[in-house]
This record gives structure tokens, sequence and C-alpha cells, in this order.
């Protein structure tokens, strides 16, 4: 007899991890959107209340604070030019396209990484990518009501290639809690840097209230820490390419979500594109084991 093989725990974690990556969308866009706070402003406050969080945790699972200044700086880059295009982007973007726009570029980039790695691209994982992708595809095919800002779109392209590479490099990980750690005092070594040069420039620009500010403190040590913690800890049990293809679930997620709490509407294109994708990343997914 054959079933699909798979593992319980990690599917849970994987959800998990993936309705936190779609709930940084949607909280970045609530923020955003209401133009009380700058696109820094919301980065900052997301990086370093990660940070926070993830530092509490290595200090209660390991009694002490060992981070060292040498290395690492690459993933905490890529994160945060990820972080920083994706708040920019966010600035003209709907929830909904801004996520799909970054996954579809994750998962191009994930894959010609891991094609550069040696890892194996089947016949069917190639047919199930295609055609999750096309879901992709078919959803974003410009209409007659369809506007977006190329800009924005850009920011978003850039913001993907960072979280494609976060990833791939986070896939070496041997220990969730110190890398995790590690690469967010990196990322706010940057945000530090970045904040010099914005505030010399862009002093006038700076815009904060209670509201956004507990956005961006949710998105950070909530829905970003533990969502990079957990993926930390999946990472090096997949494959790099089942990595990319899993994360196309989340701009199903977060236009469901952005439908709910941002008012976005739910279209026929939707359910299509939804039903698409789904269906190729169960073809690419799937496997059989005898018992």
């Amino acid at each position: 007899m054959k079933i699909l093989s798979f593992d319980l725990k990690l599917i849970g974690l994987i959800f998990i991890v993936l309705l936190f990556f779609a709930s940084n969308s949607i909280l970045a866009r609530m923020a955003i959107f209401t133009q009380n706070i700058d696109a820094f402003s919301f980065t900052f406050l997301r990086i370093i209340s990660a940070m926070f969080v993830l530092l509490v945790i290595y200090f209660y699972k390991n009694k002490n604070i060992k981070i060292g200044l040498k290395s690492n700086y690459l993933s905490g880059f890529m994160f945060f030019l990820y972080a920083i295009c994706f708040s920019y982007s966010y600035i003209n973007m709907a929830a909904g396209i801004g996520t799909l726009i970054l996954f579809a570029v994750v998962q191009l980039t994930m894959i010609i990484i891991a094609l550069f790695l040696n890892e194996k691209l089947t016949l069917k994982k190639f047919i199930g990518i295609t055609i999750a992708f096309g879901g992709l595809v078919y959803l974003l095919y410009p209409k007659d009501d369809f506007t977006i800002s190329y800009f924005h779109a850009f920011l978003m392209f850039l913001s993907a290639i960072g979280w494609a590479i976060f990833s791939v490099l986070a896939k070496k990980s041997n220990n969730a809690t110190l890398n995790a750690t590690d690469s967010f005092v990196k990322a706010f070594i940057f945000t530090i840097f970045f904040a010099i040069f914005y505030l010399f420039f862009f002093e006038n620009s700076l815009k904060i209230d209670l509201y956004t500010t507990s956005l961006a403190i949710i998105s950070g040590s909530i829905t970003t820490a533990f969502g990079v913690f957990i993926w930390y800890s999946i990472l090096p049990k997949i494959e790099i390419m089942t990595a990319s293809i899993i994360q196309l679930i989340v701009p199903i997620i977060a236009i469901i979500l952005s439908i709910v709490f941002l008012n976005e509407t739910f279209t026929f294109e939707l359910f299509i594109s939804t039903i698409i994708i789904l269906l190729g990343i169960f073809i690419a997914l799937y496997k059989k084991r005898k018992i």
C-alpha cells in the first residue's frame, strides 16, 4: 500500500511560519498605509523588537549571551535589505499584490540558487513549480482595473532577493536560537548605519504614533522573531527547492487576511489562482512511501 509521506510536526511548524510571514505583509500595510509612520521607522522598530525577543530567548536557553561580531554579516545584511525594501514598497502597494511579487521572486531566486548548489530538479517538481507559478501569473496578469507602481514593485523585487538569500544561508544553521539571534544583531547594525544616513538627509520625514508603533512592534516581536526562529529550525530539514515551493502558500494566506483586515476584495481570479497554486504545490511535494 502507498500513502502520502509527511511529518505532522514539521507540517504544523511550516503552517505557523507561513502564517507569520503573511501576517508581516498585513501589519506593514496596515501601519504604512495610514501615513502616520514612515517606512524606515517601521523597519527600525520591527528589527529592534525582533532582535530583543530573540536575545531574550537565547539568554533563557543558554543563561548567557555570546554573539560574535566577526561573522554572519551577509545574513544580517540580506535580512536588512529584505526588511527595508519590504517596508518602502508598501507605501504604494496592496498587501496581496506585494506578497505575490515577493514570494514569486523568492521562489525563482531560491530555485536558481538550488540549481547552482546541485540540487536535483525532478520532472515532478518542475511541473508542480510551473503550475504553481502559473497561478501567480494568472492573478497578476494586467487587467483593465489593474495598476501597479513599477518603482515599488522593483523595491519588492529587491526585498525578495534579500529574503531568498537569507533563507538559503539559514539552511546551514545548526543552532536555530544562536544563528537567528546572531543574524538579527547584524541586521540591527546595518539598520543603525542606515539610520545615521536617514536622519542626516530625511530628518523631517520621520513620523510615528502609538497605533503604528504597536503594529511595528507586533510585527517584529511576534511574527518576525518567532517566524524566523521557526524558519531557522525548519530549513535544515528540507531542500532549498522545497522551501521555495512551500512559500508560495504565503500569498494565498496574505490575500485572505487582507480581505478580512484590509477590506480587499475576494475575486473569481483569486479563487482560481488559489486552486492552481495549491495543485502545483501538491504535485511538487507529493511523495509516496511503502508501508
